[in-house]
């Protein structure tokens, strides 16, 4: 999604890098790694980028900085590929774990976020001793063992945390140091609890299932098939998963590389590439390499073409562009750093299947709607985007949690937004959302799901914004149009807004007026809205509040607004595409809504979402 901004790709190193291959992406690495080199501090064992905060303390958050490169760093090494930094992280290693040095990390408690930091300490341990460990002396070595003994024997959080006591694990036994099994036997057990099937894990209690799945459950998963010895069905296990996952994540990934931006931590951009990258480690072939190989490059190259650092090279905060607001509250300066787990193919050598195979986009026919079960979303692909209709997830737990897992569609293309103020409904964004305002103007979206149900080209989900409104929610697709009918039950006044998706702000944008609608019309993109109802709903193009996009700092947004009582029904169709002959042609011909007597028979051949299962 193209706008009027100037050509700001100079703020992003991997600019100009081809990224089609080994060494491009060991450049990449460098690229990236290079401006954090004046980070360190003088002790090494911090890295500094900014004062900004998290909610963990500072040193937490300095730990970070040093230890989330080594993802890619110790990858790198255990490859053969020549890292210049080890002094500086032994010097850093001695430090940190040093109670009588300016730059120690502090002890570890329980549910610390040192935990997370140490899961990649230990990896390296494990895959680049000779360059990490090797060379300190005995006193320095006692010294991290003692630290990491210490984190490993505290709780861990009930989620894919339980895979850093792992992590840790792997690291010592590099060291010699011999591990009690029953604290780690007993986090493989609780880590299989977790697995709902076809590959999807629950990531602990809460109805999410995102990137955490392939970045987390499964890249550790594969390491430790990879890197555990004397375990084999344990092996056997995380690779079977894996192969399943393969088919069913390869979905939330469009065909110019874009994944689907989809749930929290979105700040950690390209660390969705590590399933790839981890399905090259353990040798799991999954999907052919060929296509393989393709998911993992093309994804690096669409990060290439966004402005994602600052002007000294160093990753922001956001998405496609500098945006603090749309992180988490866990999220510190160095935390983006958790994208060189993307870097994990470098382990293997260039003769690997994986690197010599000839890049390949996925196999058959893929603009037919694909149902996901398990995250509770109905897929369609065409050139340029990948888009889910969805339901069922929620996680209000988090800053901006209905947006970021409860709205009715997202993609690949048009991201979408957050709404930066509740307290204005009248600025607010909506995107592939509906609102609905009291008569004391508080605006309320669908948060989670009373109940959510999937076919194999629907949807259905009943939510309650208040107790006294009832809402039963039907999404399918029909070509490149996303229905959408809405049963609403009130008992209250209510504004309704309902939006498509957002548009880039560009300067040359045209509004297309329709009789039941309205759509925004660029040089490159189309975003259209019609209401299929008799029943008059007012249209209009929001300009959305600056920054609230992921993707596109200014946009726009079709909506549609009713004033309802009582019940009613709403029904309508978003288009939403590169602008084309074909687009306009789709928007000159809508599709007629299904008749609600069809829908609810269809309710037959569908199933619960299993994301309502795990929450």
């Amino acid at each position: 999604m193209a706008d009027d901004r100037t050509d700001d790709r100079a703020f992003n190193p991997l600019d100009g890098n081809p990224l089609l291959g080994r060494a491009d992406v060991a450049d990449a690495l460098e690229a990236l790694f290079a401006p954090l080199r004046p980070c360190f501090s003088l002790g090494a064992a911090r890295v500094r980028i900014d004062a900004s905060g998290a909610v963990f303390d500072q040193a937490a958050a300095e730990l970070e900085g040093f230890a989330r490169p080594l993802w890619g760093l110790a990858a790198a090494a255990a490859g053969g590929l020549p890292v210049t930094d080890w002094p500086l992280y032994r010097r850093g290693l001695a430090n940190g774990t040093d109670p009588a040095h300016p730059d120690y990390w502090g002890a570890v408690g329980p549910v610390d976020q040192r935990m997370v930091e140490l899961a990649a300490i230990g990896f390296a341990l494990r895959v680049a001793r000779r360059e990490l460990w090797d060379p300190l002396d005995s006193v320095t070595q006692a010294r991290v063992i003692a630290y990491l003994q210490l984190a490993r024997i505290c709780a861990f959080s009930d989620n894919n945390w339980k895979f850093f006591r792992l992590m840790i694990d792997l690291g010592l036994e590099e060291v010699g140091v011999p591990i009690e099994p029953v604290l780690h036997n007993a986090y493989l057990d609780e880590i299989d609890q977790f697995h709902l099937g076809e590959g999807w894990y629950r990531d602990g209690r809460t109805a999410q299932l995102d990137h955490y799945i392939p970045f987390a459950f499964h890249f550790y998963g594969l390491l430790y098939a990879t890197l555990a010895r004397d375990r084999p069905p344990r092996r056997a296990v995380f690779e079977t998963r894996a192969r399943a996952f393969a088919g069913q994540i390869e979905h939330w990934f469009a065909d110019d590389g874009a994944a689907l931006p989809f749930g929290r931590s979105l700040t950690y951009r390209f660390a969705a590439a590590g399933f790839w990258g981890a399905l090259a480690v353990a040798g799991v072939e999954a999907l052919p390499w060929g296509v393989i190989k393709g998911h993992y490059l093309r994804h690096l190259r669409w990060w290439s073409r966004q402005p994602i650092t600052r002007r000294d090279g160093i990753l922001s905060l956001g998405y496609a562009y500098p945006n603090p607001m749309i992180v988490e509250n866990y999220s510190s300066a160095m935390s983006p750093y958790w994208a060189f787990k993307a870097f994990l193919p470098l382990m293997v050598p260039a003769a690997h299947p994986f690197w010599i195979a000839e890049e390949q986009a996925p196999a058959g026919e893929r603009s037919a709607p694909v149902a996901l079960v398990a995250p509770g979303m109905v897929i369609r692909h065409e050139p340029g985007q990948s888009v889910a209709l969805s339901s069922g997830q929620a996680n209000p737990g988090i800053r901006f949690g209905a947006e970021k897992y409860a709205k009715f569609a997202y993609s690949t293309r048009y991201a979408f937004s957050i709404e930066s103020d509740g307290r204005a409904p009248d600025r607010a964004a909506l995107d592939s959302s509906l609102g609905l305002i009291d008569a004391d103007g508080v605006l309320r979206v669908r948060e989670r799901c009373l109940e959510a149900r999937i076919g194999d080209n629907l949807l259905y989900a009943r939510w309650q914004p208040w107790p006294d409104v009832d809402i039963c929610t039907w999404l399918w697709w029909d070509g490149p149009w996303q229905l959408r009918l809405h049963e609403i039950d009130t008992r209250r006044p209510l504004r309704t807004l309902e939006g498509g998706f957002a548009i880039a702000a560009a300067t040359n944008i045209a509004t297309v007026a329709h009789p039941c609608g309205i759509a925004a019309r660029s040089h490159t993109d189309l975003s259209g809205i019609l209401c299929l109802s008799d029943c008059g709903r007012n249209a209009a193009l929001q300009r959305c509040e600056p920054n609230t996009n992921l993707i596109a700092p200014r946009t726009l947004v079709p909506q549609l607004g009713l004033e309802i009582i009582g019940s009613r029904s709403l029904a309508c169709a978003v288009l939403a595409g590169s602008n084309s002959d074909g687009i306009a042609r789709a928007w000159e011909n809508p599709p007629r809504a299904r008749p609600i007597v069809d829908l609810r028979r269809a309710l037959r051949d569908t199933r619960p979402v299993d994301a309502m299962l795990a929450g």
